[in-house]
């Protein structure tokens, strides 16, 4: 039996673990940051690539967890030192070109960067729970599984909150070479915990139990492969179609590794309770998911955050309940590993390639409903449902009543035929066909329909790797605008005479606008002007005759849009001919001759996100590169979420710029620009007589001036080797 006091030991080297590989995930990315931008399918190719690693280290333990313990110690000690010739933890010494494909690059990159290390660590928790299970006798370790989810939970957390807030690039990697150096420690104290001589050759072909059939294994995959894929995609759905607020992006991923604590936990009681109601909040909450009502963001996001909760606790409870011996433990945890990849490589790649919107996610709540454990309500409905034919006939009438529920909804019958098809899904409980019909129902009642007939209108909607584009055009045709999840990018006035208006955050008033306005006094008559961010091409229409116009744009998508007359005929009708290079604009921009621009405008945040590699000190060097000695650089920092000018003028004081910030306000102004929005500009220069130039173009009706830049006290500013949002959050969001 396993001595007094060594069980700990081995929770505390599966803690350690296990916090290492997610404090991991998000720190490699933030120092992969300056060198790949901040696109959102940087972070989707690096989650491939762990969930990848992740596998194989799995697969790793697994095989040689069939070994004698002594020999699975050796090979794993050597593992540990082999990968130790990576460290301190770090990125190789390699760019990609300006226009490098992230999905190919960023695996590559990682892989050489920290595979061996990655790969090292992911295989020590289950193997460390196949140890425990050796060292003690037999007993069960599944319950160290939920001490596993509970360290990557404090490692997930912990950077964004702790370490990344405290410490730059350097010491993040020290810190963690640190604690990949206690880890090895901790595995050996493990091994010299394993028993030894005659105890260590005792016959284990009792706990190994039956070796589990295919089907048992593809039903692991599926339980596994629903919640890792439903997580993603629920992130995509928030981040997009509900609220984009900053950091959101961790509370999915943290309540999917929490989902884990529960459902493998030794005390039951809370596994047990959720799973039991899981049905119901699935049918609730993942009927009426799709909604379409904006007007409570925040109230929205907790109930889809609900909602993936539950359904990840249901399923990985049913997966617990379904594990094998503790002989058959690796098998086990590399089949949900292969279940996590496979949720990872639909929500990650295949739907974004098939789906032109995120048809994802109410696929997956129909498939949660079809595998979540369910039991009938009372003894009564069991018997209404009875057995063979009777039950075949009554779920082939609900799966058909499906389709003409909504033509009935269609037909002005809404809200009648919701509460009909939500009492007959009620009563479904337990028969997972008829339930998940029921639940699929719902979903095209409200939502799934609208959303369907947007996608058969053809080029109404556009998805790619960076996000789902719909181009909407209002009722009485006057005006169309580009829309980015809940963010609008751009709009144009259809009526006659008024195409090439500016509009939203680019009327004449705004801070950008008032620019233009005043570069040809400023840089002649053939100024040389670039614009990071597509979007429609609104600002195309401020060139004169004799300029240079060129974009900057990451996303191809977005130039289609742009480029296309028959959605927004901005660049059509003003810039027929401006280049437009696609790719991320730093890397873009640090290619460029010195102070071959005069004017350069930053409007690249997308959805509310923030991409902070365009903010640090190092990028402004980049602008400086580009621009002339008397050029001009507008940065849109519009935010509902951060007050982003401190980060600007602690950038100005650090690299010799001179600035002010432009807020304009459309309520206030008592000439409104038809169609415009309030908005935040800051101009910088390396010249003061050009931002004094600014400063003197006043107006005196309320809407707005050019003023000082403001800094923030004790804010220092954003690095390529240290940033965090959190000091500037806004305390009230609008």
């Amino acid at each position: 039996m396993i001595r007094v006091g060594r069980g700990p030991l081995f929770v505390a080297t599966i803690l350690t673990g296990s916090f290492l590989l997610f404090l991991v995930q998000p720190m490699i990315a933030r120092m992969a940051l300056p060198r790949l931008g901040g696109a959102p399918a940087v972070w989707n190719s690096a989650m491939l690539v762990y969930q990848a690693l992740l596998l194989g280290g799995y697969a790793y333990a697994h095989a040689i967890g069939r070994l004698p313990p002594a020999r699975q110690v050796l090979i794993h000690l050597v593992v540990f030192a082999c990968a130790a010739l990576w460290l301190p933890i770090g990125l190789i010494a390699a760019n990609p070109a300006p226009d490098a494909e992230p999905a190919l690059w960023v695996p590559w990159l990682l892989l050489l960067s920290i595979g061996p290390l990655f790969f090292a660590v992911a295989a020590q928790a289950p193997l460390m729970q196949r140890w425990y299970a050796f060292a003690s006798g037999g007993r069960d370790p599944y319950a160290l599984y939920a001490a596993s989810n509970l360290g990557s939970l404090a490692g997930l957390i912990a950077y964004p909150l702790v370490v990344e807030p405290r410490l730059p690039i350097a010491g993040q990697s020290l810190l963690w070479s640190g604690g990949y150096v206690l880890l090895a420690l901790l595995i050996v104290a493990c091994a010299v915990a394993l028993p030894r001589g005659r105890a260590a050759a005792v016959d284990r072909g009792a706990e190994r139990g039956a070796a589990p059939a295919i089907s048992r294994r593809l039903h692991w995959i599926a339980l596994a492969a629903i919640p890792s894929a439903f997580m993603l995609s629920t992130t995509m759905h928030l981040t997009t179609d509900i609220v984009a607020m900053p950091l959101l992006w961790v509370i999915p991923l943290a309540l999917y590794l929490l989902s884990f604590s529960v459902a493998f936990a030794a005390r039951r009681t809370i596994a047990d309770t959720i799973t039991w109601i899981a049905p119901l909040l699935i049918l609730v909450l993942g009927g009426f998911a799709l909604v379409d009502d904006h007007s409570r963001p925040l109230l929205r996001a907790a109930l889809s955050l609900t909602l993936l909760f539950v359904v990840a606790v249901s399923l990985h409870t049913r997966l617990y309940r379904l594990r094998p011996a503790p002989g058959r433990l690796t098998g086990f945890y590399l089949a949900m590993s292969v279940g996590g990849l496979v949720g990872g490589l639909f929500s990650s790649v295949l739907a974004p390639i098939a789906f032109d919107w995120i048809y994802e996610y109410p696929l997956l709540i129909v498939a949660a409903a079809l595998l979540a454990p369910q039991h009938h309500w009372h003894a009564g409905i069991e018997r209404l449902w009875g057995g063979g034919q009777r039950a075949l006939v009554l779920t082939l009438a609900v799966v058909v009543a499906a389709p003409f529920a909504l033509l009935l909804s269609l037909a002005g019958w809404k809200v009648a035929v919701g509460v009909a098809v939500l009492a007959l899904g009620i009563v479904s409980v337990g028969r997972p066909i008829p339930f998940a019909a029921c639940v699929a129902g719902l979903l095209m009642i409200h939502g799934g329909w609208a959303a369907f007939v947007i996608s058969l209108a053809g080029d109404a909607r556009t998805r790619s790797y960076f996000g789902v584009y719909t181009v909407a055009t209002d009722e009485d045709r006057q005006v169309r605008r580009l829309i980015h999840g809940t963010t609008v990018h751009g709009m144009q006035t259809l009526t006659p005479g008024h195409q090439t208006d500016p509009t939203s955050y680019y009327i004449a008033r705004s801070g950008v606008g008032r620019a233009l306005t005043a570069l040809p006094q400023l840089a002649g008559p053939h100024a040389r002007i670039g614009i990071v961010g597509l979007g429609t091409g609104t600002l195309a229409c401020y060139a004169r005759p004799g300029q240079s116009w060129r974009f900057y744009e990451i996303d191809p998508a977005v130039v289609r849009i742009a480029r296309d007359p028959r959605r927004f005929s901005f660049l059509s009708r003003c810039a027929p001919h401006a280049p437009v290079m696609v790719g991320d604009a730093r890397m873009s921009l640090r290619s460029e001759t010195p102070g071959g621009l005069d004017f350069l405008a930053l409007d690249a945040f997308s959805s509310d996100a923030v991409p902070t590699h365009l903010l640090t000190h190092e990028a402004f060097s980049i602008y400086r590169h580009a621009l002339s000695p008397r050029g001009l650089l507008l940065v849109h920092i519009s935010n509902r979420y951060l007050d982003l000018e401190p980060v600007i003028a602690a950038a100005a004081a650090e690299g010799g710029w001179h600035g002010a910030v432009l807020p304009y306000f459309i309520s206030r102004d008592p000439q409104p620009a038809p169609h415009g929005s309030s908005s935040v500009w800051v101009a910088l220069s390396p010249d003061q007589g050009v931002i004094a130039h600014l400063i003197g173009q006043r107006l005196d009706d309320g809407a707005g001036n050019w003023r000082m830049l403001g800094a923030k006290p004790g804010f220092s500013g954003w690095t390529d080797d240290f940033s965090s949002i959190l000091p500037l959050v806004r305390a009230w969001a609008p």
